[in-house]
């Protein structure tokens, strides 16, 4: 799995340039079907894809805790919301609050999920690749796709599937 993940950071900086010219094509040329045709794909992939073998997002990057998420995994953790921030969170330069530091600090050995049932909002959308006004997204795709194999493999379906 490590040399996967070497060679998909290494692989999504090679395709950075061509993404970004399929992503700007598709905002400007969107299918009126996109939603449906990244949702079979999403779900196509993840028929195949054990994210417990990979947990990368879980290593290198830590999603943003809405006040939704904050009540819930603290009422689950038995503490009080400003416990569970002053214990695990920081806000960052957007004035969102994340994790003080990666991996995730709830990333179980077998790369499983301490707080899976409750997890945040971010966490359990991610890669985004079904969410609904996909083009709407691009941005953060093109960032997820060093980060997630399925999300790399998302995209490169994609691509062959709409043809701009």
């Amino acid at each position: 799995m490590l040399n996967q993940l070497i060679n998909l950071s290494k692989e999504a900086k090679d395709k950075h340039i061509e993404n970004k010219k399929f992503f700007d094509k598709l905002k400007k040329k969107q299918p009126k079907n996109l939603d449906y045709i990244m949702l079979d794909l999403h779900k196509a992939e993840f028929k195949k894809t054990d994210c417990l073998q990979c947990a990368n997002c879980c290593k290198t990057t830590g999603p943003l805790f809405t006040s939704a998420d904050i009540e819930r995994i603290s009422k689950h953790l038995r503490q009080k919301p400003q416990q569970f921030i002053n214990q695990y969170l920081r806000i960052d330069e957007d004035q969102d609050y994340v994790l003080q530091n990666v991996p995730c600090t709830f990333l179980e050995s077998d790369n499983s999920c301490f707080i899976y049932e409750v997890r945040p909002k971010a966490c359990a959308e991610f890669p985004h690749t079904n969410r609904k006004k996909f083009h709407q997204i691009t941005d953060l795709t093109l960032k997820n796709l060093a980060i997630c194999p399925a999300a790399f493999n998302i995209v490169e379906e994609m691509k062959k599937k709409i043809q701009l």
